[in-house]
C-alpha cells in the first residue's frame, strides 16, 4: 500500500479553523477515503488517501 498526500496545511491554523479537516471532509463527500494525519517533523496536517501499489503487479 502507498499513501498519497493531496494536500498539507501548516499546523499554526487560527483558533477554530480546521482546514485540513474541511478539506478532507469534501474529498470524503466526492468519494475519495481521505483522511488527516500529523507530520510532527514538518508540524503541518495532511490530508492522504491509502492506495495500491502502482507497479503492474497483481
Amino acid at each position: 500500500m502507498r499513501t498519497k498526500v493531496l494536500e498539507r496545511f501548516p499546523a499554526g491554523a487560527p483558533r477554530g479553523s480546521w482546514p485540513a479537516e474541511e478539506y478532507a471532509a469534501a474529498r470524503r463527500a466526492e468519494g475519495e477515503p481521505a483522511t488527516v494525519v500529523m507530520d510532527l517533523k514538518s508540524d503541518a496536517f495532511l490530508v492522504v488517501v491509502e492506495g495500491q501499489e502502482e507497479d503492474g503487479r497483481s
